[in-house]
């Protein structure tokens, strides 16, 4: 059962919050609230607090139309939009009302480079993303603000679009080899009504490219470090005031025996060996540069994490690692600017590069009710590598950077990477809401729903996350 904790609460309380949440931390923040009255902040406001820049970003959002009047037989129907001259943009996806309504078809897209004015060649956008999101039945999931969508696709800085989506012709199937779930029409080819075109702008600048794919200009750090002047900025850096210094853009890492003893802090003793692995290095939400003011109030927990599912992203390949903030940063006002979610779905995320970011706010050693795994989101974690690995290998580094989190984050709820764990599905394609599930504790997203999900190239290395994880833990 979830249990969200909204930041007024937070101040004054600590009963009910996640086990590893320590008290200190409403003091902490109390603390700093005090010193720093909050300001109201907006997606153009640049408001500073000791020289550091909020970041602005913004979502363009454009109706689809249909691409001819009239209506081939035997045909299926098509929509698109071609429009230059835009603001730019650097991450796309296509939007609709109804989030129990699948997109039956293909979704191509073309951009225009905002240094160069060319065009580059079309691209494929992943249609079927209803397996991320949050469980059935929650409030985050049955939200009126929740849309349907397809995957974002990350496409550089550019300042002009051309989009088709086609629906697939009649018994057409979708492509994700799983079975068939709710058709988007009758008997014939239909495509959801409102379909919309999502521009994703995700500010700070330093990510853009050049026309050679070069960062435009080059430094290790991309993102503008967020400033504190808000409640919801202050609350998402005390949640990890338990494990590091509020304030801080990355959680440093740890040796085995700095880890054990903040085992012991945070949890008590452990009785026998403690099977934990090093704290790695993360990245926070202050780190990448994440928008604050645009997440719902308050953090939702969970009872534990007793396994953790990896995903891939779906954004595609064609990212540096120094623009990988600026595609969390788009991927985060995409879940919740575009798609109606309460904060980014994942619990953490990891680059090509193996360096681990924090996701969804409320503290990365608590047990955080993310939006990842329709009908399994509820005591798992969801960790995604950032890019698109059906076809393309996963670099040893982000598979590295995986097992390095699961040791540690699973050791810390007393978890075995290596072992299998019985979850309750929430509701999915593959396991109807109660069913007892037998799973491996470190699963791919295809294990909890019928997807693609994480590629079959990422997919194949969780063997060898889970037993190099066992191996961080001492197992």
């Amino acid at each position: 059962m979830s249990k969200i904790m909204h930041m007024r609460g937070f101040l004054t309380s600590c009963p009910g919050v996640s086990p590893l949440a320590a008290c200190s931390i409403g003091v902490t923040f109390a603390t700093v609230l005090a010193l720093a009255p909050a300001a109201p902040a907006t997606a153009a406001t640049t408001a500073t607090v000791r020289g550091e820049a909020a970041v602005p970003g913004s979502t363009r959002s454009l109706p689809l139309v249909p691409l001819s009047r009239e209506r081939v037989p035997g045909g299926a129907p098509e929509q698109g939009l071609y429009r230059t001259g835009l603001g730019r943009f650097s991450l796309v996806g296509v939007v609709w009302g109804d989030p129990g309504t699948e997109l039956r078809g293909q979704v191509r897209v073309r951009t225009r480079s905002a240094v160069t004015g060319q065009w580059s060649g079309w691209q494929d956008v992943e249609a079927h993303h209803a397996d991320h999101g949050a469980d059935p039945d929650t409030a985050e999931g049955s939200s009126r603000r929740v849309r349907g969508g397809t995957a974002p696709l990350w496409v550089g800085d550019s300042d002009g679009v051309d989009v088709r989506v086609r629906a697939a012709g009649p018994g057409g199937g979708d492509g994700t080899g799983g079975p068939p779930g709710k058709r988007a029409g009758g008997p014939g080819a239909s495509l959801p009504p409102g379909l919309r075109l999502e521009l994703v702008d995700p500010g700070g600048g330093a990510g853009r490219v050049t026309g050679e794919g070069l960062p435009a200009k080059p430094r290790g750090d991309d993102p503008p470090r967020t400033a504190l002047d808000t409640e919801a900025a202050l609350a998402a850096s005390a949640a990890n005031a338990d494990i590091t210094a509020f304030g801080a853009a990355a959680i440093p890492e740890l040796d085995r025996s700095a880890t054990e003893q903040e085992l012991t802090r945070l949890k008590g003793p452990v009785r026998g060996k403690p099977y934990i692995g090093p704290r790695p290095r993360i990245v926070t939400r202050r780190g990448w540069g994440a928008d604050e003011s645009l997440r719902e109030r308050g953090f939702v927990y969970t009872k534990k994490i007793k396994a953790a599912f990896v995903h891939h992203t779906a954004t595609g390949n064609a990212y540096t690692c120094a623009q990988a903030p600026s595609v969390i940063r788009s991927i985060y006002r995409y879940h919740v600017k575009s798609m109606g979610w309460r904060d980014l779905g994942y619990n953490f995320l990891v680059d090509k590069c193996g360096t681990l970011y924090e996701g969804r706010a409320g503290g990365v050693a608590k047990a955080v009710l993310g939006a990842h795994t329709l009908g399994f989101n509820t005591n798992t974690m969801g960790i995604a590598v950032i890019g698109t690995y059906g076809a393309t290998k996963p670099s040893s580094a982000a598979v590295k950077a995986i097992a390095r989190l699961t040791a540690w984050k699973l050791g810390l709820y007393g978890v075995d990477p290596s072992g299998k764990t019985y979850l309750t599905s929430g509701g999915g394609n593959l396991y109807p809401k109660g069913k007892n599930v037998r799973l491996n504790v470190i699963s791919g997203h295809r294990d909890g729903f019928a997807t693609e999900c994480p590629g079959k190239r990422l997919y194949a290395k969780l063997g060898t996350a889970r037993s190099s994880a066992a191996g961080y833990q001492g197992r």
